[in-house]
């Protein structure tokens, strides 16, 4: 395990990531052993539109999360942040995900010399229920 911090997340947030990221409000909780934890709170911003229907989080957040979480998490086992790109992200919705707070769970699958899979798991929080997953696929751009 590294020294990055729960700190250091943040501030990577604020430094890395375009300001429309930083609206998804993507707050680390807790670094673990392969990864991190983060949470989503609540924000009517997150959810989908249509007018008629209960508020659903919409599945372009649930995506964006993915991937700047486990950029994040990677980080983290990194001890630094390495310049990398997004080369596949498969996104799975299996249940929808009711306007409140998310958990999210990173787990880096691999993390190499050249590339990194992650595997995400989206919850509405208190639920044990999996409302979405997610596996991402980075390229290191440097060493």
């Amino acid at each position: 395990m590294t020294d990055f911090t729960i700190q250091k997340m943040r501030d990577l947030l604020e430094e890395v990531f375009a300001p429309w990221i930083q609206e998804l409000n993507i707050q680390p909780v807790e670094i673990t052993a392969t990864g991190a934890r983060f949470l989503i709170p609540e924000s009517t911003r997150l959810v989908r539109g249509g007018g008629n229907g209960p508020a659903v989080v919409c599945g372009q957040a649930v995506a964006a999360v993915a991937d700047t979480a486990s950029v994040l998490a990677l980080s983290v086992l990194n001890g630094r942040f390495r310049n990398c790109t997004t080369v596949d992200l498969t996104t799975h919705f299996l249940r929808p995900m009711m306007l409140g707070d998310v958990e999210v769970t990173i787990e880096a699958m691999s993390n190499g010399r050249r590339m990194a899979v992650t595997r995400s798991e989206f919850r509405s929080a208190g639920s044990a229920k999996l409302g979405a997953t997610a596996t991402c696929a980075f390229a290191y751009l440097e060493d």
